[in-house]
């Protein structure tokens, strides 16, 4: 048991953080093949007048609102944790949308051939997102108690930004190329888009995840304040254990 905590067994917020954590995850699997777009009142470089993004942009950074709040309340080793076992997660939605898509369809179901065009292109998104999830996530947790260790409990805003912005440049990059450009090339599912798409995506992407990771700053203040008073945990440095 964790030096922090006065109870044994899993708390509501810690089921709570994970589920939050899985169900964004899984989210945003599902969701990401379908390309967002929205009209700006000005040009930004490379995106122009219209910010593209995937469409599980927003789900995504969930996960990251999540495994910050869950890696200071409850220490680096158990944020590594919750994000390699997330990371496994992964390839069983691979497993069952390919094994439902494979199985034979009845007379009554939906178009295959559409059923298969939507979440197909799922396994380039799965297949991004594996790459840049393991990086980038386990980058967040690493800069997130290096930063600690220096400020010790101050400074929880520092370490959300600073450790979220640099991880969602490093998943940016990663998911969009592989899951947009990459993986269907190679694969032959889905469609490869042009380069110039690619760029927008990334911008447009990496553009609302840092505009999340400071706005989030607060409710990750309130979550992890609300928490430590209901269970208990102190504000020292076992966070770093």
């Amino acid at each position: 048991m964790s030096p922090r905590q006065s109870h044994t067994g899993p708390t509501v917020a810690q089921v709570a953080l994970i589920g939050l954590f899985v169900t964004a995850l899984v989210t945003a699997q599902l969701t990401a093949s379908k390309v967002l777009a929205f009209e700006l009142p000005f040009a930004l470089p490379v995106a122009g007048a219209q910010l593209a993004l995937p469409g599980a942009a927003l789900a995504y950074a969930l996960t990251f609102l999540a495994s910050d709040c869950y890696t200071e309340l409850y220490g680096r080793r158990a944020g590594q944790i919750v994000v390699n076992v997330g990371f496994v997660l992964n390839f069983v939605v691979l497993a069952l949308v390919w094994s439902t898509i494979a199985a034979p369809a009845a007379a009554s179901s939906v178009d295959p051939g559409a059923f298969e065009t939507v979440l197909g292109a799922s396994t380039n998104v799965v297949l991004g997102s594996l790459l840049a999830y393991l990086v980038s996530q386990n980058w967040d947790v690493l800069v997130f108690h290096r930063i600690r260790e220096y400020t010790g409990a101050e400074k929880l805003w520092l370490r959300n930004i600073a450790s979220t912005a640099s991880s969602q440049a490093i998943d940016t990059v990663i998911f969009v190329s592989v899951a947009f450009a990459i993986a269907p090339a190679v694969l032959g599912v889905g469609v490869v888009l042009p380069t110039p798409v690619i760029l927008s995506l990334m911008v447009g992407q990496y553009l609302l995840k840092l505009a999340i990771a400071v706005l989030d700053t607060p409710i990750v203040y309130a979550i992890v304040s609300v928490v430590r008073s209901r269970e208990g945990l102190v504000t020292d440095d076992a966070s770093t254990a």
